[in-house]
């Protein structure tokens, strides 16, 4: 992505809370970032490591309670999306920001039909009648690539392949062209012909539809080989961002590393041991005050036990959260993952 294009979302110092009965845990600390017009950022992290509840929160779609947006802005459109009152939240939902879920069996609801799911949001937000959207919704079929379309509008979501409730789900979130799309591990669940079908779609379609899209996943892979920039989260919040050619060339912070080191290889010797990262990810009672990375860090020292250290710049459109960032400690070229085109 050129410098200097349009912003579409600017997140400014987001904190998200949830309170449960042995205390709170905070999940989202500080999280800041912004998407370009047309940008794919790709996030990336551990379970637990905030990725879920962060976008979730952007669009408060998190239950409330036991969560709590404590701080922060998510400006949108000159708007910010905390402040706004719900009727606006509703018409920007679905409307304008696009939301694909990680689980298609729990997100599609299985009393209804999938063209009754696809007709929801056109006949709300975009003023179709019934004809109008039933039209539509065989459109969206069939952009995704779903045979038969207009007649698989009458089936429920149990009569339905899991690759295509994920293709249901996307062309529900694609149904009102939104400005930005939010997929949140659309393929994790997929074999890898479907998950490949499912790329190439979101490929064609960013390129069709100019849109910007934040894609959270596990797969590096799959971030290397369609994203523009790529955030790295870790205890709920940011430690490292970067355009994605940056990040595999030269990771600056040590978790960074640790997961580009994870990445299986098919070349080389047979019997070497995969990768692991020591450990759990946090579970954090309070917001931290120390880096939440440095009882997995080989290289930590004194100061990360007790300073949390804030993002800041360290190339071109670079930032990292780490105290041994000018050390080198963190740096150096991590090995491209099998079939990326960075």
């Amino acid at each position: 992505m050129p410098d200097g294009a349009p912003k579409v979302l600017d997140v400014r110092n987001l904190n998200t809370v949830f309170r449960t009965r042995t205390g709170e845990v905070h999940a989202v600390n500080r999280v800041s970032f912004d998407l370009e017009k047309g940008e794919l950022l790709g996030v990336v992290g551990e379970s637990g490591s905030g990725k879920s509840v962060t976008m979730m929160s952007l669009i408060r779609l998190i239950p409330s309670p036991p969560a709590e947006i404590r701080s922060g802005q998510v400006l949108f459109d000159g708007m910010d999306l905390l402040e706004v009152d719900d009727d606006t939240l509703r018409d920007i939902r679905g409307a304008r920001i696009g939301f694909v879920f990680q689980d298609p069996m729990t997100s599609l609801n299985p009393v209804f039909t999938v063209g009754f799911q696809l007709r929801e949001p056109l006949m709300r937000h975009m003023g179709m009648n019934r004809r109008e959207a039933d039209r539509r919704a065989a459109e969206l079929l069939e952009l995704v690539g779903i045979p038969d379309a207009a007649r698989r509008l009458r089936d429920y979501p149990h009569q339905f392949s899991g690759g295509m409730r994920q293709r249901v789900m996307i062309a529900i979130a694609l149904a009102c062209d939104p400005e930005v799309l939010i997929a949140d591990e659309p393929t994790t669940a997929l074999d890898v012909t479907i998950q490949a079908q499912i790329l190439e779609l979101v490929r064609e379609l960013r390129q069709k539809l100019g849109m910007a899209i934040i894609w959270i996943t596990h797969d590096l892979g799959v971030i290397a080989g369609i994203a523009d920039r790529v955030m790295v989260m870790y205890g709920g919040q940011v430690v490292e961002e970067a355009p994605v050619r940056a990040l595999f060339k030269e990771p600056r912070h040590p978790y960074t590393r640790a997961l580009l080191e994870t990445i299986p290889h098919v070349r080389g010797k047979r019997a070497e041991r995969l990768e692991v990262i020591e450990g759990q990810p946090p579970i954090l009672g309070a917001a931290p005050t120390a880096c939440p990375f440095r009882d997995r860090c080989a290289a930590a020292v004194e100061i990360c036990g007790r300073e949390n250290p804030a993002l800041r710049e360290v190339g071109a459109r670079h930032r990292v959260a780490c105290h041994l960032s000018d050390t080198g400690a963190g740096s150096g070229a991590a090995p491209e993952p099998e079939g990326a085109h960075v």
